[in-house]
């Protein structure tokens, strides 16, 4: 068998030019122990912590393939939870960086976040209509909430009870019970879909942001609940009149019950709106952590500020108004009119929630977040649309608060998309180019060195040396930058239309255009002196032009420098003579315009990639098509030779770059990454790295590792996460009661859960043998009447010569907390007996008391029919029982002793930190009696 032809394999090496990206949400994160001073910012699969008094990237969250569609901090600010586009949730740690609790139960993306007060329950919503309850301590879910109709907008946990409050694009509002787990009110009141919701007031009023310029308050009544404990029932809940709970709430929000009035926990009514500035929709309802700030924007710049004044502040004003009423009736008393015996004043919304302020950002703000600095000034930090962070920070209790920006992050990334990118000739220095600005990057550092501002750019080259460059732009000029003092030099008028491409000389000694006014146009460089100092400057001149009956689209001289190749507007590309602009071919066969090609080192080959999403190989010599290859599932974009090679590369609107072989017409690697469109790519001069821009405003640099890449294998991989991919897809299995296709648990089935279940029936299997293997040997020993020497398993020898029932534990423990559930529910039937018979012995020994309890309760619930009706088990079952349950008592009592001591050790301390405090501040009294006694006689010496 020949060798097969190997491969280099190119992996992403980093992300860069990306500020922020626009699917999720900023947030303040604490680091350090300092608040208001960095924020976290969804940056495509990653999270990007910046520290904003720098405007430096100071820590980067790896993802993995899915975009981050939300982002929210613990309460105790050591952890961020990082919800995805897949529906899973990573939990990290902001001290190492690391997410080490993964949640999958979700079926799409993730569009709310939030922890409760203490942060050991984490709600999430999706755009799958579910809310699913998660234990972030036990790492597990707890249930799963279904009721929505649409994606779910918000999520609320309320601090003093266990409630949980959700609003949808469904248009309503629900109020969940967390104790029972179901929906016990809904809210109906809105004509469009809710976008957001907040608790002020002392969780007394909830206020929802809708479609429409409304904000909409309502007044929480929670019916007092009491306990008898002559009564049998924990609840008695000392409710309203009878009158007034047969009541149903209108749209306009009057009373509503729903059924008995023992289900009843709190009633809502609408209090009223306050009007927006804004006309369209709320992006963004939030509130500040003390309850005091409400923040709204809607799809515009401008960020609306309400203050939710105080029970005092709002005696204090409605006793302003009865004073003046008081004078108003006075006034007309004396005119003779007749005095009101009773003065009424209507307290109205206006008077509780005032508006504040409006701050307006320099573009379209995504999202936004607020924090108190202890200096009472309000930090409001956005997420522009434009791949900006901006803060802003203001006083909330001067009368009049003018908002100031204080800080901005602008250098890491272009506002607009990147269209142009080229390397330098030495490899190290990255142009990209966009609508407003060039920036020039360190390959190997990613840092921005240089910014300067240019005209809509299309293409790019360094001149050679690598001084200065030269970018063509959208209305057709050329602009000559010079790189050491970011200058630009020269501005010149090149074509009529958009100067579409350009091709550096093969000589370096000068290079061509093409452009939208049908023409082909050739430059010299040349040096000409400079008005400004004596020395000469870089210029071009115009030598000669090509004039064609079509749109030029793209340009590329061949590397001996006799041939251009010119793709038109009609589909075809023309190949003349550079010496006499004869024409020589025409390559005829796109069934849609060639927007990128590239002439391979040698000159022997063309590839012309197009919008039809095919790329076609043609030979230089007769213009034959080689072959033609369905590369993308969209336009193919970009495409450009590995320099000394016939490997090249085609970027796609379909999000990926794929490498291929044009020689054996193979498909070598794709390269997945960009979640947008891709504009453009570079590769650089020694072939080890390629750069690529994308719409998800990402710039992404590819290395060329020493990984030799085979296609077999490469075929095989993709198959296998093909695979993987279905399974995850498949229906899960259903539990009795259940429908098939509804999920009940709060995990999914992926594929680490099948894996999961995979090994436990290895493991059950092996402890099988094992058993079987024993037995044998038992009967041989005492056939033989000696003691025989038992050969052990290989796999129990790596654990450390454990029994097969101990690696049976070991792989339990081994499986993670987040998929322990559903790994169980894919397990067959068959190995459940095996699994309880092996329980029951962990449980005499007391090993795990917790996960064993967890993994049998489980297996109980979903297995229930079949084990009471097997015979066989009703003895393991009453031994399990008798076992689990002084087990469990004697687990409860450790814990309830422990809890005891830690109480005792809490008071010593507090006691000691009392006395110590008693002691501090006796000797701080002292030392100012001896400073007033040093101040008196020195006094006395002075007079």
């Amino acid at each position: 068998m020949g060798l097969t032809k190997q491969y280099l394999r190119y992996v992403a090496s980093a992300v860069f030019g990306l500020i922020g990206s626009q699917k999720g949400n900023i947030v303040f994160v604490t680091l350090r122990g300092e608040k208001g001073r960095y924020v976290a910012v969804p940056a495509c699969e990653h999270v990007f912590i910046w520290d904003l008094r720098k405007g430096e990237k100071i820590l980067i969250l790896q993802g993995l393939k899915q975009e981050v569609t939300c982002l929210c901090p613990s309460p105790d600010g050591l952890h961020l939870a990082v919800g995805y586009d897949d529906g899973s949730i990573r939990i990290f740690s902001l001290l190492s960086g690391e997410g080490n609790v993964t949640f999958n139960g979700h079926k799409a993306g993730i569009t709310t976040l939030k922890y409760d007060q203490l942060g050991g329950r984490l709600a999430s919503g999706s755009k799958d209509t579910d809310i699913i309850v998660w234990d972030v301590i036990n790492e597990s879910g707890l249930y799963r909430l279904k009721g929505h109709k649409d994606a779910i907008t918000q999520a609320l946990f309320l601090r003093e009870k266990n409630l949980l409050v959700t609003s949808g694009k469904d248009t309503v509002v629900k109020w969940w019970d967390l104790d029972t787990q179901h929906c016990f009110k809904t809210m109906v009141g809105h004509r469009t879909e809710v976008w957001g919701l907040v608790l002020v007031s002392e969780e007394k009023r909830l206020i929802t942001g809708a479609s429409d310029s409304e904000l909409r308050a309502w007044d929480i009544t929670y019916l007092q609940e009491i306990e008898d404990l002559e009564e049998p029932k924990p609840k008695k809940i000392r409710g309203s009149s009878p009158g007034v709970q047969d009541t149903l709430e209108t749209e306009n929000g009057a009373l509503e019950t729903d059924g008995a009035p023992e289900d009843r926990i709190l009633s809502c009514r609408k209090a009223g709106s306050i009007m927006r500035e804004g006309r369209d929709r709320v992006v963004n309802l939030a509130v500040d952590k003390t309850g005091r700030i409400l923040a709204c924007h809607g799809t515009d710049s401008v960020l609306e500020l309400f203050c939710i004044l105080s029970k005092e502040e709002i005696h204090k004003k409605m006793d302003k108004k009865m004073k003046k009423a008081r004078k108003k009736a006075k006034l007309n008393s004396c005119k003779g009119e007749e005095e009101d015996p009773e003065i009424n004043v209507e307290m109205a919304l206006q008077d509780e929630i005032q508006r504040v302020t409006n701050i307006k950002t320099s573009a379209k703000i995504k999202s936004f977040d607020l924090i108190h600095s202890p200096q009472g000034e309000l930090k409001a930090v956005f997420l522009l649309q434009n791949n900006l962070v901006e803060l802003y920070s203001f006083n909330p209790s001067l009368p009049t608060p003018q908002p100031v920006r204080t800080s901005r992050i602008t250098i890491g990334g272009h506002r607009s998309d990147v269209r142009t990118l080229s390397f330098s000739s030495d490899n190290i220095a990255v142009l990209s180019a966009s609508a407003d600005s060039v920036k020039i990057w360190n390959r190997s550092t990613l840092q921005c060195i240089r910014t300067m501002t240019c005209e809509y750019a299309l293409c790019s080259f360094f001149v050679p040396g690598d001084r200065q460059v030269i970018i063509g732009t959208k209305t057709g000029k050329l602009q000559l930058f010079d790189l050491a003092s970011g200058n630009l030099l020269e501005t010149i008028d090149a074509h009529d239309g958009a100067l579409w491409s350009m091709s550096l000389s093969p000589d370096q000694r000068g290079f061509v255009t093409g452009g939208a006014d049908k023409s082909v146009k050739f430059w010299d460089f040349e040096l000409v002196k400079d008005e400004n100092s004596t020395q000469k400057r870089l210029s071009v001149k115009q030598t000669r032009t090509l004039q064609l009956d079509e749109d030029v689209l793209y340009v590329s001289y061949s590397p001996n420098q006799k041939l251009l190749a010119v793709s038109l507007l009609d589909c075809t590309v023309k190949i003349f003579y550079v010496d006499t602009l004869k024409f020589f071919l025409s390559l005829y066969g796109h069934k849609l315009p060639v927007i990128c090609m590239d002439i391979s080192y040698d000159g022997a080959l063309i590839a012309t990639g197009s919008a039809d999403r095919n790329v076609k190989i043609w030979g230089l010599d007769f213009g034959d098509c080689h072959k033609s290859l369905f590369a993308h599932d969209d336009s193919v974009m970009y495409l450009r030779f590995v320099p000394k090679s016939h490997l090249f590369f085609t970027a796609g609107k379909d999000h990926k770059i794929k490498q291929w072989d044009a020689d054996r017409f193979e498909h070598i690697q794709t390269l997945e990454g960009h979640h947008q469109e891709i504009w453009c790519l570079a590769v650089s001069p020694n072939g080890d790295y390629v750069v690529s821009s994308s719409h998800d405003k990402s710039l992404r640099l590819w290395e060329r590792t020493r990984e030799p890449l085979i296609l077999e294998e490469e075929r095989e991989m993709e198959r296998e996460a093909e695979y993987e991919e279905s399974v995850a897809k498949e229906d899960q299995p259903a539990v009795p009661g259940e429908i098939q296709g509804d999920n009940y648990f709060a995990g999914k089935k992926t594929i680490e859960t099948v894996k999961a279940a995979e090994r436990i029936m290895e493991a059950i299997e092996l402890y099988r043998e094992e058993t079987a293997k024993m037995k044998e040997h038992k009967a041989i020993c005492k056939a033989a009447g000696k003691e025989v020497p038992l050969p052990t398993n290989p796999i129990l020898m790596a654990y450390g010569n454990i029994s097969p029932s101990a690696y049976v534990l070991e792989i339990f423990k081994g499986i993670r907390s987040s998929e322990l559930e559903e790994s169980l529910l894919v397990l067959p039937f068959s190995y459940v007996p095996d699994i309880l018979t092996l329980f029951n012995e962990f449980m005499q020994l007391g090993s795990d008391v917790e996960l064993i309890c967890r993994c049998l309760f489980f297996l109980l619930r979903i297995h229930f029919g079949q084990i009471t009706s097997n015979q066989m088990l009703v003895p393991v079952i009453e031994k399990l029982r008798e076992t689990t349950i002084s087990k469990v008592s004697q687990v409860r009592d450790v814990i309830g002793f422990n809890m005891a001591g830690l109480d005792y050790l809490k008071r010593e301390c507090e006691a000691k930190s009392e006395v110590t405090f008693f002691a501090d501040a006796t000797s701080h009294l002292e030392e100012k009696k001896r400073k007033r006694k040093k101040r008196e006689k020195l006094i006395l010496t002075l007079t």
